[in-house]
């Protein structure tokens, strides 16, 4: 072995350590940032290394250097500005979509290595196809979920006669064509219908699933991703990529089975599908003589004199962008000695992590972010609740068999003294149920947009103090 191949294997061992300890830091939210960066400047050498190789054993050419170089910088340029620009309430369709792009990339390396040599062995040929289906059907599930969130797909189930049948049609399409690619692989037939099947089968895996259960879906493409590259790096030959596939595809599978467990589901039924109505058309006001609504100024005279407030912050207050206005009142609330906390629930926002990344861009304190099992025993003993735009996750009807979420474990807001809910309507949330919070007696209604609803409480706490 040469010195250059000796420094190659090196670099590769030292990415493939820098991705195992950067997952690692991004356990917790005060080493999540050190985490990210390590992940990225270990993934930055890796690509660097592999250049490198390219020019040193002459398997590419001049023109071949040009692409890559403009691939990566085109690719780069869309990245940094996608990342940047991005808004945190559309942060799940920029990971669906970045799940799409790795899927996809993963099934061309395979597609290009079946179809540049005259032979292919068998556990190549294995490989090869298997990372063809997973990353087929991650790039177009990844599409039509990332439409779902969007708005431009109805999040609700969308199942059109015969779908069940065209999607078990598919599967044997993708098995049966799988194993003649790994048969004749040089064959562009078995090819051709594999990419066809999986392809296909992404799309009317995703579309009958609901957006209640987008956030586990997201988790599950994200693994599936992780899969495709790991599969991508047998066919290559490359350790540093079989590591990081690896990495991915464990990490978001084991994410994956916990967000499920969160709402008290298993995959099967999610894959299945049928579950949540996506939103409802909203319908300001009451209609309801059970439902106390409340102003601005009555809730400030709680929040002010209050002892412990815990805030329960959804997917409305990420959609309205009030993550810093909610700091600000939490901010003045501790200016009078109040003890103020965050409890979130584990698919609070619309994919695992979001609420966490949206409360850390308004520097609200690690330490006052606390998880379901953290915050439900705290509930007791708090003076006032707060909820911003959650629904299905505050729902006590879940404590009871007999409807969609069932069994779920949710937030135990109604243990609190006095709970206040600020929605823009009383319509439902993914589940399509109605919430029995909103009817309890000591349950006010603020119903505004979230950012102005806060903004409003805020306004006249300050008042009030003054």
């Amino acid at each position: 072995m040469s010195g250059f191949d000796t420094a190659t294997h090196l670099v590769y061992l030292a990415a493939a350590a820098g991705f195992v300890l950067g997952l690692h830091l991004m356990n917790s939210p005060a080493t999540a940032r050190r985490g990210n960066q390590l992940s990225a400047t270990a993934m930055a050498a890796a690509v660097l290394v592999t250049g490198a190789v390219l020019i040193h054993d002459n398997s590419i050419t001049a023109t071949g250097v040009v692409v890559l170089i403009a691939g990566a910088a085109v690719g780069g340029a869309v990245g940094l500005y996608a990342a940047r620009g991005v808004a945190m309430t559309a942060m799940p369709q920029l990971v669906s979509l970045f799940n799409a792009v790795g899927g996809g990339a993963a099934a061309l390396l395979a597609v290009n290595d079946l179809s540049s040599g005259p032979s292919v062995s068998a556990s190549v040929a294995v490989t090869a196809a298997l990372d063809i289906l997973i990353g087929t059907v991650t790039f177009t599930g990844s599409l039509v979920a990332a439409g779902k969130l969007q708005g431009w797909i109805p999040s609700q189930p969308l199942v059109f006669p015969g779908a069940r049948a065209l999607t078990g049609v598919l599967a044997a399409g993708f098995v049966a064509s799988g194993c003649a690619l790994v048969a004749t692989p040089t064959h562009r037939l078995p090819l051709i219908l594999l990419l066809v099947a999986g392809l296909g089968f992404g799309v009317t895996m995703v579309l009958p699933i609901g957006g209640a259960d987008m956030p586990v879906v997201i988790s599950l493409l994200n693994a599936f991703t992780g899969t495709a590259v790991a599969m991508a790096g047998f066919v290559l030959a490359n350790a540093v990529l079989i590591i990081a596939g690896a990495l991915v595809g464990a990490s978001g599978t084991i994410l994956t089975k916990l967000m499920a467990d969160a709402m008290n589901r298993s995959i099967p039924s999610i894959i299945v599908g049928g579950f949540g109505t996506g939103d409802t058309a909203p319908v300001s006001g009451t209609g309801n003589a059970h439902v106390r609504e409340v102003s601005a100024d009555d809730v400030a005279i709680q929040l002010a004199y209050a002892s412990k407030v815990m805030f329960v912050p959804g997917y409305g207050l990420a959609a309205a962008q009030a993550q810093h206005q909610l700091a600000e009142l939490a901010a003045l609330l501790e200016q009078r000695g109040i003890e103020v906390g965050y409890a979130i629930h584990p698919v609070a926002g619309r994919m695992p992590g979001h609420m966490n990344v949206l409360l850390a861009e308004a520097n609200v304190p690690y330490p006052q972010l606390q998880e379901m099992d953290e915050a439900n025993p705290e509930f007791a003993r708090t003076d006032v609740a707060l909820v911003v735009g959650a629904n299905d996750v505050t729902n006590p009807v879940a404590r009871r068999p007999g409807n969609p979420i069932s069994g779920m474990p949710i937030l135990d807001v109604d243990q609190a003294r006095a709970v206040v809910v600020i929605k823009r309507s009383m319509g439902h949330g993914y589940a399509g149920i109605d919430n029995e919070l909103y009817t309890d007696p000591k349950t006010g209604m603020l119903f505004a947009d979230a950012r102005k609803g806060i903004t409003d409480l805020t306004a006249a706490v300050k008042t009030l103090v003054a």
